[in-house]
């Protein structure tokens, strides 16, 4: 598919979901299908009520400023320690803090109340009519890895602030609070911590005491890093960023799908149904090392063929599995002394294994467990070390989330299809906090972490006559079920990427 034909689908459907992200902020209404009140009713818990639909509305009282929300993605795209057209914002680095501000300014530009916690999550608030309603949340982030693209997080911010315009102009009131989130750190970049504010949110006590101690490659601090950034926090305020239980009626992202499968398909929309989240392991070998001409090969202890043998058994029994859904990878092997002429006395290799079945993702971990501890007797070297470093659970989407989505696909005309995904979020987190909901938009060929990610602004007023639909015709305020929490493992060490 030509780039440009790409873009312009991927900016229709990107500026749709703006409309969809409205889901979550009112209730379709005036139906008299039953399927469709039962499916509301769900996800309400309370049954619908006519009176209250917003019928004045029509078509053409909302529209999506494409133009404009195109140029604050490229504006937000300079700020960055790399080249155009790359990015490259870490956590509290100067390019950071100014994007910080530049988000900010966005919010309050939408007439939101702004504000920070310690570490740096942004909360911008449009307050409802009734008081002490818990709010519905959306949102993602906005740094980026090093020589990335413009997308990844960003629509799912920007998009959310111009969801609450399109909603303004349309001059809807809620009823209870509408919220964006845009969280501190969900790229592992500077600290090997990867959703740090999400992860702090929901209460990650491991967390807590890892960034007490924390550096980056320069041996800066997590605190001193954060103090440069003008976040004055000390250990204590680490711990107070628990989220309340019942802080958000739900929480929705929206993001690139970050892989080909719908553009592939010629897909609009993509429902996330669960997101997968990564074991990551550290494993050593140590063996004699050597002359490579002088120590003959059935004399060999090489610690460097151990970890080649052990990257092969990580494939091996990834595919053994019997799932699409479960993916391993060997993303670092190091060898000790790294010299053509020496046998490597040492090697040091970090494995990524990822499922949305924990029971059978942790089951591929034992195996490839066995397989070192065989891997080091059969070469007789040394397994110095097999740690598994992270193990978060994965998560799965709110069923009532899942079918209002699917709902307003539907009235929408949006071709849809039902997916994981295997890169986790910021929601991943969040699901331990309220109802959770993911929606996912084709990129172009697939592509994500790259200066190729998604670009181009000339398809943005195609975006907008073929985006709006019929989503705000009939819609009345959302009144949510409480949420009593999920039955999820707490979160045991820190994750190394997303």
């Amino acid at each position: 598919m030509p780039k440009i034909k790409m873009e312009s689908k991927f900016l229709t459907s990107l500026l749709t979901l703006l409309l969809l992200l409205c889901l979550f902020f009112s209730i379709l209404d005036a139906t008299n299908e039953d399927a469709t009140r039962k499916t509301m009713e769900e996800f309400s818990g309370y049954p619908t009520d006519s009176h209250h639909s917003i019928l004045s509305f029509s078509l053409d009282s909302f529209s999506v400023e494409s133009e404009k929300l195109q140029g604050q993605i490229e504006d937000l795209s300079t700020l960055s320690d790399s080249p155009s057209p790359s990015v490259t914002r870490i956590l509290y680095s100067e390019k950071d803090v100014l994007a910080r501000r530049f988000i900010k300014g966005i919010m309050k530009q939408a007439g939101l109340s702004v504000r920070e916690d310690a570490v740096g999550n942004i909360y911008g608030r449009w307050d409802g009519s009734e008081q002490g309603l818990p709010a519905v949340a959306t949102g993602s982030h906005v740094d980026a890895i090093p020589f990335s693209g413009k997308y990844d997080g960003v629509v799912g911010v920007l998009g959310a602030i111009e969801a609450i315009n399109v909603l303004r102009r349309s001059g809807f009131q809620p009823q209870r609070p509408l919220e964006v989130i845009m969280f501190t750190s969900e790229e592992p970049t500077r600290f090997g911590i990867s959703c740090l504010g999400s992860r702090l949110l929901a209460g990650s006590e491991t967390l807590v005491n890892t960034l007490k101690k924390a550096a980056d490659a320069q041996n800066v601090s997590f605190f001193y890093a954060a103090m440069s950034a003008g976040y004055n926090l000390g250990p204590d305020d680490l711990s107070n960023l628990v989220l309340e239980e019942g802080s958000y009626s739900a929480f929705v992202e929206l993001h690139i799908e970050q892989g080909p499968l719908l553009e592939e398909e010629g897909l609009s929309i993509g429902i996330v149904t669960a997101i997968a989240a990564p074991a990551s392991i550290k494993v050593e070998f140590e063996g004699n090392g050597g002359h490579a001409g002088a120590v003959l090969m059935p004399k060999r202890n090489d610690a460097g063929l151990a970890a080649a043998e052990l990257a092969l058994a990580v494939e091996r029994h990834v595919l053994e599995s019997g799932s699409i859904d479960t993916v391993g990878t060997v993303g670092i092997l190091e060898l000790h002394p790294g010299a053509i002429n020496s046998i490597p006395s040492k090697s040091h290799i970090e494995i990524d294994i990822r499922d949305v079945d924990e029971k059978r993702r942790n089951g591929v971990i034992e195996k490839v467990h066995q397989s070192a501890i065989s891997i080091s007797k059969n070469r007789g070297v040394t397994l110095s070390e097999f740690n598994i470093i992270n193990q978060d659970p994965p998560a799965s989407s709110d069923k009532a989330v899942i079918d209002a989505m699917e709902f307003a696909t539907k009235q929408l005309n949006l071709s849809h299809k039902f997916m994981i995904s295997r890169a986790y979020h910021d929601s991943l987190f969040m699901a331990r906090k309220s109802p959770m909901g993911m929606i996912f938009i084709p990129c172009y060929k697939g592509y994500s972490h790259k200066p190729e990610e998604y670009a181009s602004t000339e398809d943005i007023s195609n975006g907008v006559k073929n985006g709006p639909g019929s989503c705000f015709r009939n819609w009345s305020d959302v009144v949510f079920k409480p949420f009593s929490g999920r039955s999820l493992k707490p979160v045991q060490q820190v994750a190394v990427g997303p």
